[in-house]
């Protein structure tokens, strides 16, 4: 936490030189001069502060379009305006991601992105070793997933993580989809199934 203004005002006076030029009444010239070069000092410090904060992703607001250029984000996926909270998620995610094409890689993600999800393969039908019950597959079926997740998420308003004027809650599923179909391995069939 910076100095205040009359911390820096002590410091100043402190500094000054003793003697008759150099008055240390409240009204003197000098210490107005001095109080007006501490609040400016004061300012400069709580920005120092304040750079501290928009040096991390996830507490940054006015450095967030510089961080978002930088990790080539908004991704195309997102078609709407997204709060502040999204827009942090996302460019954590951006920068924390190491890619992979396992199961709960993309749970993760998921995750990472406000949605919780499940993930169910399919296997062809084979004689011996499937049993009754199991579902009638065919050998392509081997390159399915399907995604499960709510029928609707819910993102909620929260403080300290959204901005003024944000909606207090937003419903949608479009930025899971794009991000899963962008990301999947490119022999692989992706399946969105919605549960409520």
């Amino acid at each position: 936490m910076g100095m205040t203004g009359d911390q820096y005002g002590e410091q100043l006076d402190a500094l000054l030189p003793q003697g008759l030029a150099w008055p240390r009444e409240q009204d003197a010239r000098i210490r107005l001069l001095t109080r007006a070069l501490a609040e400016e000092f004061s300012r400069v410090d709580a920005r120092g502060d304040d750079l501290v904060r928009e040096a991390n992703p996830a507490t940054t607001s006015e450095l967030l379009p510089d961080w978002e250029a930088a990790a080539g984000l908004p991704d195309d996926c997102v078609s709407s305006g997204q709060t502040l909270q999204e827009r942090r998620a996302a460019l954590i995610s951006k920068l924390t991601e190491v890619g992979g094409a396992s199961i709960p890689y993309f749970i993760q993600l998921a995750a990472s992105l406000g949605y919780t999800i499940t993930i169910d393969e399919f296997e062809p039908f084979r004689a011996g070793f499937s049993r009754a019950g199991d579902p009638l597959a065919g050998e392509n079926w081997q390159y399915a997933w399907r995604i499960n997740a709510p029928g609707t998420t819910i993102t909620d308003f929260r403080a300290s993580l959204s901005a003024a004027g944000e909606p207090l809650r937003k419903w949608g599923n479009e930025l899971l989809e794009c991000v899963f179909s962008r990301l999947k391995p490119a022999h692989t069939v992706l399946l969105f199934g919605y549960v409520d």
